[in-house]
C-alpha cells in the first residue's frame, strides 16, 4: 500500500487525501454540467460540494461515535481529533442535510437537486474507495485466497485486525473489498449518467441510486469484517435495506412526467 505518495522537504502528500480531493473534484465537474444542463447557476456546483463535504463529515464522524460510544466517553478528544472513523452513511446523511440547506437557499427543488447530485454521489464514492484501498484505511474484508486477494502490510492504521487490533500472520490476504466497491460505484455511474436525460419524474435519478447504492453495499458486506448486530446481518446492511426499501415506495408511487 502507498498510503505517502511522495514528500516534498516538510510537505506530505498523502494518497486518501488526494483521492478524497479528486473525489470532490469529479463531483464538482458532474454537478457543474448538470447544474447547466438544467439552466441553473454552474457556480453552484462549489457550493454544493463543499457543503456536501462539510455536512458529510461531520455526519460521519457523529454516527462512528454514537456506534462507539463505550470507547468515546474514555477518550472524547482521542475520537474528536483523529483522523480515523467515519461511518458512510452517517456521512451520507449529513452531507444529504448540508445540501438540502445549501439548494434551498439558491431555490432550486430538492428533488432536482437530488437527481443532478446522484451520479456524483456514485462518481465521488468510487474515487474515494480506491483512495481507502491505496493508503489501506481498514475497511478490508475477510482472509481469502482467491488470486486478487491483497495483504495490506503497509496500511495506514497498520496491518491489523480493524476489531482485534492483532497483527495478520505474514502470507495472510484478504478481499480487498474497497476495489470491489469502487467497481460497483462505476457500475451505477454508468447506469445513472444515461437516463439522467430521459425525461423522468424528478426525484428518478436519485431513488433509483438509493436502491443501486444500497443493494451494492448491502452485497460487498458479507465480504467485508463488520460485525453482526442483529438477524445475522451488520449494521450497514440494515442501512442499505432501509434505503432500499425507502428508493423502491417513493419509485414505485405514481407521479407526473416532467415536460
Amino acid at each position: 500500500m502507498y498510503p505517502i505518495l511522495f514528500k516534498v522537504g516538510p510537505l506530505t502528500v498523502y494518497s486518501f487525501g488526494t483521492l478524497m480531493a479528486l473525489a470532490a473534484l469529479s463531483a464538482g465537474w458532474v454537478v457543474w454540467l448538470e447544474l447547466k444542463r438544467y439552466r441553473y447557476n454552474p457556480e453552484l456546483a462549489s457550493t454544493m460540494v463543499f457543503a456536501a463535504a462539510l455536512g458529510g463529515l461531520i455526519g460521519a464522524r457523529l454516527l462512528f461515535i454514537m456506534e462507539e460510544w463505550t470507547h468515546f466517553i474514555r477518550s472524547p478528544w482521542g475520537f474528536i481529533f483523529t483522523g480515523a472513523g467515519f461511518t458512510w452513511y452517517g456521512g451520507l446523511l449529513g452531507g444529504a442535510l448540508a445540501v438540502t440547506w445549501a439548494v434551498r437557499r439558491q431555490g432550486i427543488p430538492w428533488l432536482k437537486a437530488a437527481d443532478i447530485s446522484a451520479p456524483a454521489l456514485a462518481l465521488a464514492y468510487g474515487i474515494g474507495r480506491i483512495g481507502c484501498h491505496v493508503a489501506g484505511d481498514g475497511d478490508w474484508g475477510t482472509v481469502s485466497d482467491l488470486p486478487w486477494a491483497v495483504a495490506y502490510t503497509n496500511a495506514i492504521i497498520g496491518w491489523v485486525h480493524p476489531y482485534t487490533g492483532l497483527p495478520y500472520p505474514p502470507g495472510v490476504r484478504v478481499h480487498p473489498t474497497s476495489v470491489y466497491e469502487a467497481i460497483q460505484a462505476a457500475i451505477i455511474f454508468a447506469i445513472l449518467w444515461p437516463l439522467r436525460k430521459k425525461g423522468y419524474p424528478d426525484g428518478t435519478i436519485f431513488w433509483l441510486y438509493l436502491i443501486l447504492a444500497g443493494l451494492a453495499r448491502f452485497t460487498v458486506e458479507f465480504w467485508r469484517i463488520n460485525p453482526v448486530v442483529g438477524l445475522s446481518i451488520t449494521e450497514a446492511q440494515w442501512f442499505s435495506l432501509i434505503l432500499v426499501l425507502l428508493g423502491l415506495w417513493r419509485l414505485l408511487q405514481p407521479r407526473p412526467q416532467t415536460s
